[in-house]
């Protein structure tokens, strides 16, 4: 497994002190965002991100596009798709929708279903993936809609990260992991338990990203597993952060 860094962890600084702060730590690639450093649409950005990234002997993970299927508007799918060509994503990372499972309509299911299709079939003919996000207030809030949403998207080219949905013990997360599994790509690794608001030091939560990280291994999958959130959105503790995550890589 790959260690990471997603870049809107620092989204107050350039691409170019990211890439210098990830490589002096250790880590390997980076998942670029889609809000502040290579903008949709902005093919320059993302072709500059990516020199930069190389340059400094990383590799680029995934492209962060906040492309929320199935709502329609800003940013859309061509320009998100042409973007992450530009910098040389594997996967694009979705959102499945804007509504909780519980507040989705039928229609809006349909709709994401179509979207998520549509998008697949565009991300693969430039040899690309979409990834969904693992997040609150979408389709994939719990590990029973995941499931449902990824029967009805049955397509090579759509695949899932996974994160720990907030407030979740071991178990539950363990769960909506499981569901992640067969799709699995990418993963956040943050630690925010048991309060939610708390961004706390990832060596923390050691023991809880021990067992998620067997049961991938179990699994014998190498998904890349990038850092989010850290403490105060601090990056002098990016070096800390980075140790802890290459220890917990390490079997």
């Amino acid at each position: 497994m790959k260690s990471g860094l997603v870049s809107i962890s620092f989204r107050k600084i350039s691409v170019l002190e990211i890439v210098r702060l990830a490589s002096e730590a250790g880590l390997e690639c980076i998942e670029w965002g889609g809000d502040i450093h290579v903008p949709h649409g902005d093919v320059a950005a993302a072709r500059e991100a990516a020199k930069l990234t190389a340059d400094h002997g990383l590799s680029v993970s995934a492209y962060g596009s906040y492309l929320r299927l199935g709502v329609g508007g800003d940013p859309g799918l061509e320009s998100v798709v042409e973007t992450a060509v530009a910098l040389g994503a594997p996967t694009i990372r979705v959102w499945a929708g804007k509504k909780s499972s519980a507040e989705a309509t039928v229609e809006d299911r349909a709709a994401v279903v179509d979207a998520a299709l549509a998008a697949a079939e565009l991300a693969a003919a430039n040899g690309l993936s979409i990834s969904y996000e693992f997040h609150a207030n979408t389709l994939t809030d719990t590990a029973e809609s995941a499931a449902e949403l990824f029967a009805e998207t049955l397509h090579d080219a759509i695949r899932s990260f996974w994160q720990p949905p907030n407030g979740d013990g071991v178990e539950e997360a363990l769960a909506s992991l499981e569901v992640a599994i067969p799709r699995l790509s990418n993963v956040h690794a943050f630690h925010w338990w048991p309060d939610p608001a708390a961004r706390l030091p990832l060596a923390e939560g050691r023991d809880r990203w021990s067992t998620y990280l067997d049961r991938i291994r179990l699994a014998g999958l190498q998904p890349d597993v990038l850092l989010e959130f850290l403490p105060g959105d601090d990056p002098g503790l990016l070096a800390s952060e980075a140790a802890t995550l290459l220890k917990l890589l390490t079997p």
